[in-house]
C-alpha cells in the first residue's frame, strides 16, 4: 500500500455531513427507498417463481420462457441510461414516484389474462419502468450523506433487493401455488401502488444533490463532460465487474428456482424456501462489506483498497464457489455452493454505486450511475436466454453449465475490480 493509498480525496465538509447525514429525515427516506427496492425485486421475481406454472399454462419451451424473461430487459438498459441522465436535471423524488406508478400499470395486462404476447408486452413495459430504479434510488439516498458516510445507506438500499426476494419468495410461492401466477401479479401491483402513496407524502431530496454542498469552502465545483467520467479506468473497471455480478443476479431471479426443482430434485415447497439462501448470504456479505469499507475509509485507507479490492474479493469468492459446483456430489453440497457463489458474486452492487458516486461530481452523478446501470443490466437481457438454450440443449445438465459459466465471468469481474478501480486517481479535482 503506497502513501497515495492512504490519502483519500476529501470532497465534502465533514461537519456538514454529520449534521445532514444523521438526521431522522435522511433515514426515513432511506427506509422508504429500501422498501422501494423490495417491491422492485418482488416484481422481477414473480416469473422465476412461477416458471413451471407459466410454461405449463402457455406451453412454452425453456428457450421461449427464457426469451420472455429477456424481454423484460429489452428497454430496461435504455431507460436506465436515459432516466439516469434526466436525474441530473429532474428531482429524483418525482422520477421515483412516476416509476412506482408505472410498475402497477405494467402488471395489470398480464394479471387480467392473455397469452405470450401480452406477457411479453407487459414485461417490456415493466422493464422500461424498472430500469432506472436502482441508480435513481441510490442517487436519492446518497444525496442525504457525504462520501465517508455513504457505505451504510448505499448498502441498505441494495439490501432492499435481498429483502424483496427473501420476503416475497415464500409469500408469492404460496400465492402462485394456491391462487395462480396471475394473482401474484395483482399482489405486487398493489404493493407498488401503496409505496407510491407513502413516497408522495414522505419522499424528499437531500442537500448533497447539489455541487455547492460537496465542495470545500472557497473551491469551485468541477463539472467535467460525461465522456471524461465514463472514460476513466475506475468507471470501466467498476462497470465490467458489476456486469458479471448482475449476470449472477439475473440467473438467481429467473432460473435458480427451476434449477433447485428440476436440476437438483428439491420439492416445490423446499425450493421456495431454499431460494432465499443465496439472497441471505448476499445480505450478510453486503452488510459486512459496508462495515469493513466504512471502517477502512475512516482510517484513511483509499477507495482503491476499501472499495475496489474488497469488492474484488467478494467476486473472487463467488467465482470459486460456482466453479466448484461440478466437483461435489449431492444436492445439499451443490445447493450450498450455489448459495455461496450467487450470494457473494451478486453482492457487488453497493461497491459499484458508492465508487461511481465518489468518482463523479454531483452534476454528473445521475448520468454516470444510470449509464453504468444501462450497461450492466444488458446481462439480464442475455443471461436468461443463454440459460434457456443450454437447458433445452442439455437438459438438467444445462443448469450446471450455466453455473460454471457464471463462475468464469465472476473471475473476470474480480480481476477488473482489483486492477482498475481507483477513484482517488481518476476523480476530477477542484481547480486551485
Amino acid at each position: 500500500m503506497t502513501a497515495a493509498d492512504t490519502a483519500p480525496r476529501q470532497t465534502e465538509p465533514q461537519s456538514a455531513g454529520r449534521n445532514s447525514g444523521s438526521g431522522a429525515r435522511a433515514w426515513i427516506v432511506t427506509g422508504l427507498l429500501v422498501v422501494f427496492m423490495m417491491v422492485n425485486f418482488a416484481d422481477k421475481s414473480v416469473l422465476g417463481l412461477a416458471a413451471d406454472e407459466i410454461r405449463a399454462d402457455m406451453g412454452l419451451s425453456a428457450t421461449e420462457f427464457g426469451l420472455a424473461n429477456s424481454a423484460f430487459f429489452l428497454l430496461f438498459s435504455v431507460a436506465a441510461g436515459a432516466v439516469g441522465l434526466l436525474a441530473d436535471r429532474v428531482r429524483p423524488k418525482w422520477l421515483l414516484l412516476a416509476m412506482a406508478l408505472l410498475w402497477t400499470v405494467a402488471q395489470t395486462p398480464a394479471a387480467l389474462g392473455g397469452g405470450l404476447a401480452v406477457l411479453i408486452g407487459s414485461r417490456v413495459l415493466l422493464g422500461a419502468a424498472e430500469g432506472p430504479a436502482f441508480p435513481v434510488a441510490q442517487q436519492a439516498a446518497l444525496s442525504w450523506f457525504p462520501n465517508h458516510r455513504r457505505n451504510l445507506p448505499g448498502a441498505l438500499v441494495t439490501f432492499g433487493v435481498t429483502l424483496g426476494v427473501m420476503t416475497a419468495a415464500p409469500g408469492l410461492t404460496w400465492v402462485i401455488h394456491h391462487h395462480g401466477w396471475r394473482a401474484a401479479l395483482w399482489v405486487v401491483a398493489a404493493a407498488g401502488a401503496l409505496w407510491a402513496v407513502l413516497w408522495a407524502v414522505l419522499g424528499a431530496d437531500g442537500k448533497y444533490r447539489t455541487d455547492a454542498a460537496e465542495t470545500l469552502s472557497g473551491e469551485p465545483a468541477v463539472t467535467p463532460a460525461y465522456r471524461r467520467v465514463l472514460g476513466t479506468r475506475t468507471w470501466i473497471g467498476t462497470t465490467a465487474a458489476y456486469f458479471t455480478s448482475y449476470w449472477a443476479v439475473a440467473l438467481m431471479v429467473v432460473w435458480l428456482p427451476s434449477y433447485l426443482r428440476n436440476g437438483l430434485g428439491h420439492s416445490y415447497d423446499a425450493a421456495g424456501r431454499l431460494i432465499v439462501l443465496p439472497w441471505a448470504v448476499g445480505a450478510i456479505a453486503l452488510l459486512a462489506q459496508a462495515a469493513l469499507t466504512g471502517w477502512l475509509m475512516r482510517r484513511g485507507v483509499s477507495s482503491r483498497w476499501a472499495r475496489g479490492r474488497v469488492g474484488a474479493g467478494l467476486l473472487l469468492l463467488g467465482a470459486v464457489s460456482c466453479l466448484a459446483v461440478p466437483l461435489v456430489d449431492g444436492a445439499a453440497a451443490k445447493t450450498a455452493l450455489l448459495a455461496a457463489g450467487f450470494g457473494l458474486g451478486g453482492s457487488f452492487a453497493t461497491v459499484a454505486v458508492t465508487t461511481v458516486a465518489e468518482l463523479a461530481p454531483p452534476a454528473r452523478r445521475g448520468g454516470a450511475l444510470g449509464t453504468m446501470n444501462a450497461t450492466v443490466t444488458t446481462a439480464g437481457l442475455i443471461a436468461p436466454a443463454v440459460v434457456g438454450s443450454l437447458v433445452d440443449s442439455h437438459g438438467a445438465a444445462g443448469y450446471q453449465t450455466a453455473v460454471v459459466l457464471s463462475g468464469g465471468l465472476l473471475l473476470l469481474g474480480a480481476l477488473a475490480a482489483f486492477t482498475l478501480i481507483d477513484p482517488g486517481r481518476d476523480a476530477p479535482r477542484p481547480s486551485v
